[in-house]
């Protein structure tokens, strides 16, 4: 008979090498390290990082947009500036960590004084965090990747992009129409750029009742980097107004229990 840890083996049954010597050997195949249950712990390994890494983040903002804009392109301007303003409001910048657009609010908020947060990601051609990050991390797994974005970011900025651009505005769309994240303000920058999307969204999707009338009210369309930051501190400030009434009014309903048992005592 031999035991193994809460394991209990006899005769042929038992195996002819211990836990330990199995662990410790170094032949063998390494085919395991590429099977689901090794991914399952990748997986974790990456949302106990990304969580590590932005838990004292405080406020944040979230700014999306294309790798491949070049810094001579009006829209990178506009991204160095929107960066900048967003960190003297107050809060964190949070792109995904790349060139282009990202790059330009990352510096934006960097020389604007405040923190500057990459997130990048693992893609089959290199792209490394660009070099106005001051804090950052690469993934392997966009979901990982896009829900730290959502999970830290009190507002999503969208500048012109392509794809994956596309593909994060309606992720965080999605999740804040159905509740998913608290209402938190998406504004799309660049009305020449975006207003055909918007256009389509209202004239037939709305049209057509694959959405409710109220949704294509989830999106701002601005050019205006001062009104980006408006928008952004309208809504925080809704939202404060909303939980502290929430939570005022718990309280006067606890208050008022109190008050109901000690009579009826």
């Amino acid at each position: 008979m031999r035991r193994a840890g809460p394991l209990t083996y006899r005769g042929k049954a038992i195996p002819d090498t211990t836990t330990d010597q199995r662990l410790l050997d170094r032949r063998g195949p390494a085919d395991w390290v590429h099977t689901d249950p090794w991914r399952v712990l990748r997986i974790q390994s990456e949302f106990v990082e990304g969580f590590g890494l932005l838990a004292d983040t405080g406020k944040a903002v979230c700014v999306f947009g294309s790798a491949r804009i070049k810094p001579e392109s009006p829209y990178y301007a506009l991204g160095e500036t929107i960066g900048s303003k967003i960190v003297k409001e107050g809060y964190s910048v949070i792109t995904g960590g790349g060139p282009g657009m990202m790059e330009a609010a990352n510096k934006g908020a960097q020389e604007g004084g405040g923190t500057s947060i990459g997130l990048g990601i693992e893609l089959p051609f290199e792209q490394s965090l660009n070099p106005h990050v001051d804090v950052g991390v690469t993934f392997r797994y966009f979901f990982v990747r896009k829900t730290m974005f959502l999970k830290y970011s009190q507002a999503f900025v969208v500048l012109p992009g392509g794809f994956g651009t596309l593909d994060e505005l309606f992720e965080a769309i999605t999740l804040v129409q159905t509740g998913k994240v608290t209402r938190f303000p998406v504004i799309l920058v660049g009305t020449r750029f975006w207003g055909g999307l918007v256009d389509w969204i209202r004239d037939t999707l709305l049209s057509e009742g694959v959405i409710s009338p109220d949704d294509p009210d989830l999106i701002h369309l601005t050019d205006d980097p001062d009104e980006v930051v408006d928008i952004i501190r309208t809504a925080h400030a809704e939202i404060i107004g909303h939980r502290t009434a929430t939570e005022q009014a718990s309280v006067d309903e606890g208050a008022e229990a109190v008050q109901q048992a000690a009579d009826a005592g």
